[in-house]
C-alpha cells in the first residue's frame, strides 16, 4: 500500500448547540484544531431539489491515526474544511495494517 501524500491542510470541526437567545438552540462549529490529510475524489453525482440542484461528491480523506477518544481523532458527524470547502463525515476507519493513518469517508456538497 503506498503511503500517503499528507499535503492539505484542513480544520477539523464539531457541531456543537448554543442558545440562540429566542428560547432554543442553534448549531454552532467549533474548531478543534487543524490536521494534514490527502483527499482523493471518488464519485460524484447532481441530485435537483425544489429550488436548486446540488452537485455532491464523495471523498476519501486520509489523516494520521490518533488513539480513540482523542481530540484528534476525526469521527462521523464531524467535518473537515479548507477554506470555503467544507467535508461532511461519514465514517471513519483505519487506512492500514500499521495502523498509522485513518481513512474519513467524506461528502461535499455544492450548490449549482
Amino acid at each position: 500500500m503506498a503511503r500517503p501524500s499528507l499535503n492539505r491542510r484542513l480544520d477539523l470541526e464539531e457541531p456543537q448547540q448554543v442558545i440562540d437567545g429566542a428560547g432554543g438552540f442553534a448549531k454552532q462549529w467549533v474548531t478543534l484544531g487543524t490536521i494534514w490529510a490527502d483527499i482523493q475524489s471518488r464519485s460524484g453525482r447532481e441530485t435537483s431539489g425544489e429550488a436548486v440542484s446540488l452537485s455532491s461528491t464523495r471523498y476519501r480523506v486520509i489523516v494520521r491515526a490518533a488513539p480513540y477518544g482523542a481530540p484528534s481523532r476525526p469521527i462521523a458527524g464531524q467535518r473537515l474544511r479548507d477554506g470555503g470547502r467544507v467535508f461532511n463525515i461519514e465514517a471513519v476507519s483505519e487506512y492500514d495494517s500499521d495502523l498509522r493513518y485513518l481513512v474519513c469517508f467524506c461528502d461535499e456538497e455544492v450548490v449549482v
